[in-house]
């Protein structure tokens, strides 16, 4: 398929052509709803934790004898069912880390770019630089292609440049060809990819 390419300042400038198997597929929604859940799994920390009985501060000698009282026998004050005492089957520190094949990664990003190429939401413009690093001057450039909404950026290379001037827009999300992830492409209601980095995911996704 041809797409076209538009200049810094909003104009159209050439096309090029990309692979129908990447930005022109049939959209697996499954393949994207395993890798985005992968993805929010793999960001948990998985640090909560309690205390069990066994954990709590308390003296573990029996309340009052065993019969006599007219009361419900009882043991130590850390039982779970004493104010103060243990938790039963609370969290405990773990991982939620898991893997899922590289295929069905790959066919979750292919199938976001061809659902965002059916939406109309992809624009491929030619590769720029921010040289001051200037916040004002990236803004101005991005209002000639998209409005003010979650936006995100696939570049070529870690350009640093870009990057701290994208830091303080709220709505735009830098990311690299070879470290996309499903999550914030699948959410972004915009995509701005720079023609290299476009040519990079077509030789990349393709076989």
């Amino acid at each position: 398929m041809k797409i076209k390419v538009f200049a810094i300042d909003g104009t159209e400038k050439n096309e090029i052509e990309l692979s129908d198997n990447v930005f022109c597929r049939e959209v697996s929604m499954g393949s994207i709803y395993h890798a985005i859940k992968n993805e929010l799994a793999n960001r948990r920390v998985g640090t909560a934790c309690v205390k069990t009985r066994g954990e709590v501060q308390g003296t573990s000698q029996k309340m009052y004898r065993q019969k006599g009282t007219g009361r419900a026998r009882a043991g130590t004050k850390r039982s779970p069912l004493r104010v103060g005492g243990g938790i039963v089957f609370g969290p405990r520190p773990r991982s939620f880390n898991y893997k899922i094949p590289k295929k069905l990664k790959h066919l979750a990003i292919k199938s976001i770019l061809s659902l965002k190429m059916k939406e109309n939401r992809i624009r491929i413009i030619e590769d720029f630089d921010i040289e001051n690093g200037k916040t004002k001057e990236l803004i101005t450039l991005l209002h000639n292609h998209v409005d003010a909404k979650n936006t995100v950026m696939i570049l070529k290379d870690d350009n640093n440049r870009i990057k701290r001037a994208g830091r303080n827009i709220p709505w735009v999300k830098m990311l690299t060809f070879n470290k996309l992830n499903a999550h914030d492409l699948f959410y972004g209601l915009n995509l701005i990819i720079h023609e290299s980095a476009a040519m990079e995911l077509n030789n990349v996704y393709s076989g």
